[in-house]
């Protein structure tokens, strides 16, 4: 993996509160998600109290931890296209416009979980990226999402 802080640790500090990805969210799951080559890769292990049935993960986790690893890839692919140092924030902050989950076999609660995102498309404002989360080695969900970054007059005055 790239750099040793994660994509979501070079987000400013007011953009830092999201319950999955927020690094100053104390209640949130706080994904960490990192270059691996032209691939982005997180690592998250579900706890109990996200089950949806025995032994298996709620659908919104997996919709949630692939919406975040979304975020963030959209970030750092738009930092590095503008030719930031994948080291260097500030990143930008990207929002969902939209996200489709296909659910393709239930995901353990006892293992964790690796999201693997591809960079499809940076195009101006808005970044297209394709997840796939994999738990015991089995492909269990796949994610394409499009981002859009947080327009410049959301940004805090002063």
């Amino acid at each position: 993996m790239t750099g040793t802080a994660a994509f979501q640790d070079l987000y400013p500090d007011h953009w830092a509160h999201c319950y999955g990805c927020g690094r100053l969210n104390e209640h949130g799951l706080r994904i960490r998600s990192f270059w691996d080559g032209d691939e982005t890769v997180a690592t998250i292990q579900p706890r109990p109290h996200h089950t949806a049935v025995p032994g298996f993960v709620y659908g919104g986790f997996i919709a949630s931890v692939i919406d975040c690893h979304s975020t963030g890839s959209a970030a750092a692919a738009a930092h590095r296209a503008a030719g930031g140092d994948p080291a260097v924030g500030p990143y930008p902050r990207f929002l969902t416009a939209t996200l489709k989950v296909d659910f393709l076999l239930p995901t353990p609660v006892d293992a964790p979980v690796e999201l693997r995102g591809r960079i499809v498309e940076v195009k101006g404002r808005k970044v297209t990226v394709e997840t796939t989360l994999t738990s015991k080695g089995v492909v269990r969900a796949r994610g394409e999402a499009v981002l859009v970054k947080v327009p410049a007059d959301w940004e805090p005055k002063g």
